[in-house]
C-alpha cells in the first residue's frame, strides 16, 4: 500500500481528480457568462454606467482585480465547451525523496467529463464523470472504479458557477499580476471553509492575461504535500464527445 501511495505521489490518486475538476471547475466559473446573466448579475456595460453616474457624487472604489477578471471574461464563457492540453505534473510529498513528475494529456468536456491520460513514467488512465471514477494502470493490469457522485455534489456545491461574492464565502482571495510568470494571473484562494479546509488548504490558479485561460494549478493540501499540474498547447472547442473518451478506457 505504501508503495503505491508513493507511485502516486504521497496522496490517493483522487488527488490528481481533485486538482483537475476543481481548478478547471473555478477556471470555468471565471468564464461562466451565461449562468452569471441569468442570476442577474450586472454585465460590463451596466457596472461602467453605475460607475460613470456615481462618478459625480464620489471618487470611484478601485475594483478587485478578481473582479475586474470576472467581469472581462464574460463575453468569452457560451463557447467554451471543451478543453485539451498536455500537462506537467509535479508532486510534492514527505514521502518522496525528491519531486515526482509526470507527463500525459487532458481532455474536458463541459460540465463535468474528464480524461487524463498519464504517458510518463508510468501509462496511467484516468476517467471521470459526475457519477464514477475510473483508474487503470496497466503495467500492473490495475483497473478500479469508485462512485464519486456524492463528490461531485460537493464540488458542484462549493466551486461551480459561482460569482465572486459566492466564492469569498468559502475562500480569501487574492488576484495578482504574477512577475515571476509575465503576462500572467495568479489567483490564490485559501480556504476558510472547514468542509473544505479538511481536504485542501490552498488554491492556486495561474491564467494567461489575454485570453483568460487556465495554464497551470496548484493545490497544497492540508499536512503541506502539493501537487501542481502545468498546461501545455491548450486547445479550446477542439471536436471531442463523450463518446470518445469512453473509448480509451475500453
Amino acid at each position: 500500500m505504501l508503495a503505491m501511495r508513493a507511485q502516486h505521489g504521497g496522496r490517493p490518486f483522487l488527488a490528481v481528480v481533485s486538482v483537475v475538476s476543481i481548478a478547471l471547475a473555478l477556471s470555468l466559473t471565471v468564464l461562466d457568462a451565461p449562468l452569471v446573466h441569468a442570476a442577474g448579475a450586472p454585465d460590463a456595460a451596466s457596472g461602467l454606467s453605475s460607475a460613470v453616474g456615481a462618478a459625480d457624487e464620489k471618487a470611484p472604489k478601485k475594483a478587485d482585480l478578481f473582479d475586474e477578471i470576472y467581469q472581462r471574461s464574460l463575453p468569452m464563457a457560451a463557447s467554451l465547451k471543451t478543453i485539451r492540453a498536455r500537462f506537467t505534473e509535479t508532486t510534492t510529498s514527505s514521502l518522496l525523496a525528491a519531486p515526482l513528475v509526470a507527463e500525459g494529456t487532458l481532455v474536458a468536456v463541459r460540465p463535468v467529463d474528464l480524461l487524463i491520460t498519464y504517458t510518463k513514467p508510468d501509462r496511467k488512465i484516468l476517467r471521470m464523470d459526475a457519477r464514477k471514477l475510473l483508474f487503470i494502470w496497466p503495467d500492473r493490469h490495475l483497473r478500479q472504479e469508485s462512485d464519486i457522485e456524492q463528490a461531485q455534489k460537493r464540488v458542484q456545491h462549493y466551486f461551480v458557477d459561482k460569482s465572486p461574492d459566492d466564492l469569498r464565502r468559502h475562500f480569501t482571495i487574492h488576484a495578482t499580476e504574477d512577475t515571476q510568470k509575465p503576462g500572467t494571473y495568479l489567483v490564490d484562494l485559501v480556504a476558510t471553509r472547514k468542509q473544505i479546509k479538511e481536504g485542501v488548504s490552498k488554491i492556486e490558479l495561474w491564467l494567461d492575461k489575454q485570453s483568460l485561460m487556465l495554464s497551470a494549478m496548484r493545490m497544497t493540501f492540508p499536512n503541506g504535500d502539493t501537487k501542481t499540474m502545468a498546461l501545455h498547447d491548450v486547445e479550446v472547442n477542439a471536436p471531442v464527445d463523450r463518446e470518445t473518451l469512453d473509448r480509451e478506457t475500453r
